[in-house]
């Protein structure tokens, strides 16, 4: 394929024949408006030098795409995209008698948020800029204060691992991951989750964000579409993005989805993945119903459409358990289970799972043998040791409980504020809507010169509204102390605004 738009084709080592290939690349041109309605393509010879291959394979391309209905052709005069395709996009809008703009599903391109230095300072680089900031009441990471987690077990640990296995520092591990680690996460999701999994369908990364990068290398082409939550995990859509994809966001509720419109949003959008946080959502804390569970790996199998389901606070619940894992409802293999460790057992170690089906299974280790050629081995074999004995159940119940009190604390130090929120069942964070007269950005301005730090809502938003009031308050990274004090000045700082 030539240089220039290789990017919008399949990997080399793809399934998909090259004139199927330059289908996909035609259909995403005229999927993303490059090329409109009655619009003349390309002429063969031009296509066929554009993107490096043979005449034959692009008027082979442009056959199937004629009988499929998606291009015409004028006697002597080439192909036209046919009518049929605006046709298509242009349902969603007369939804229910709304524009698009009403409905919980949004369009990325109609917010102009492709532009790179503007998804940039939404996601990653904003997130990430907020949470460097050194202060003393640090509200904006959603990480566990270390003095919660298990240090003091680590030096013994380690020196069972050596006894164990005295050449592990000298080893590498698998691609695909230590076997023993495997073996016992499937036992244990098996068992604890109701999953039918074997070792061969565990894949240990390192932290769920390489999860995600892995999985969007594997399945996400140029141009494809990746349905999000609004408001969604910074990182994950700033790599979905770099991948070449483009979002369709639709609102996520304390009641979970509306499942009419995100399964219209399926139909008419067709995205590729749909990448969710059903659990404690980050930033919300909101959890999806077992009903919606149910139903949405059918909606998946039915449009063609992979779940990506990232799981990494299951475990932080405060009384009772959340519904099983999307995951454990899934019969057809269109879900992909994302399980970190990293936030509330060691994140020095940097242990996640990535289970799925074997269909799928190939392709992620071909992509994670490019990246690293396994995670380490010794950190496997340090977390096994730790999973398999009965101090990791005893540190998250007492951690669940030390965090839900650190909530508690939290919640009833805002409870004057006039500020409102839906209290978390479990996870790290409060995710709070402030009064219309209040800007986020200028509040933490004015916060970070006394030392309070939080995450405005507009870091999470794919579509960064003008006037967003939300804001991501995190009460696992500070004592309670410190969260009464924080949250006082925080207020009081919000008062002379």
């Amino acid at each position: 394929m030539g240089k220039n738009n290789s990017e919008l084709l399949f990997p080399a080592d793809h399934a998909l024949k090259l004139y199927e290939q330059v289908i996909h690349y035609v259909t995403v041109r005229i999927d993303r408006g490059d090329w409109q309605t009655d619009m003349k393509l390309p002429s063969v010879r031009s296509l066929a030098q554009e993107l490096g291959v043979h005449r034959l394979t692009v008027f082979r391309a442009y056959h199937e795409l004629k009988q499929q209905g998606l291009v015409y052709v004028k006697d002597k005069s080439g192909y036209y995209v046919h009518a049929s395709q605006a046709t298509e996009h242009a349902k969603y809008a007369g939804y229910s008698g709304h524009s698009s703009t009403d409905l919980s599903f949004h369009s990325e391109s109609a917010y102009a948020a492709d532009d790179p230095s503007v998804s940039a300072w939404r996601g990653m680089d904003g997130l990430t800029r907020v949470q460097s900031v050194n202060a003393n009441f640090q509200f904006s990471k959603a990480l566990i204060d270390p003095s919660l987690l298990p240090n003091r077990y680590w030096r013994e640990l380690m020196m069972q691992v050596f006894e164990k296995h005295p050449k592990v520092a000298a080893t590498y591990s698998s691609v695909q991951g230590d076997a023993e680690l495997r073996d016992a996460m499937a036992q244990h999701f098996s068992v604890d989750k109701h999953f039918a999994l074997s070792p061969d369908e565990v894949l240990i990364t390192s932290g769920a964000q390489q999860a995600i990068d892995l999985i969007s290398r594997s399945l996400i082409r140029t141009g494809d579409r990746v349905l999000t939550e609004r408001p969604a995990y910074g990182p994950a859509m700033e790599i979905f993005r770099r991948q070449g994809a483009r979002l369709t966001m639709i609102d996520i509720r304390p009641e979970g989805y509306d499942m009419e419109q995100l399964e219209w949003c399926m139909k008419t959008e067709k995205p590729r993945v749909f990448y969710i946080n059903p659990t404690f959502h980050n930033p919300t804390g909101f959890t999806v119903p077992e009903e919606q569970r149910k139903r949405l790996p059918e909606l998946a199998e039915r449009y063609g459409c992979l779940i990506v389901e990232d799981d990494s606070t299951y475990d932080i619940s405060f009384g009772q358990k959340p519904p099983s894992p999307i995951f454990a409802y899934d019969i057809s293999g269109s879900v992909v289970y994302i399980r970190s460790y990293s936030k509330y057992v060691a994140p020095g170690l940097r242990i996640a799972a990535v289970t799925c089906r074997p269909q799928l299974m190939n392709s992620l280790l071909n992509v994670k043998a490019l990246v690293d050629n396994g995670s380490p081995l010794l950190n496997q074999k340090l977390f096994l040791q730790y999973f398999q004995s009965p101090r990791m159940q005893q540190h998250i119940k007492k951690l669940c409980i030390a965090l839900q009190i650190r909530k508690e604390t939290m919640e009833d130090s805002l409870r004057d504020s006039g500020w409102t929120w839906t209290s978390p069942a479990g996870g790290l964070s409060l995710w709070l809507q402030l009064p219309s007269t209040l800007k986020p950005n200028e509040l933490l301005a004015k916060c970070v010169q006394e030392s309070v730090t939080f995450v405005p809502g507009n870091v999470f938003d794919p579509i960064g509204e003008e006037g967003k009031t939300n804001v991501r308050l995190s009460y696992s990274y500070a004592n309670e102390l410190q969260i009464k004090e924080g949250i006082a000045t925080l207020l009081r700082i919000s008062r002379t605004m």
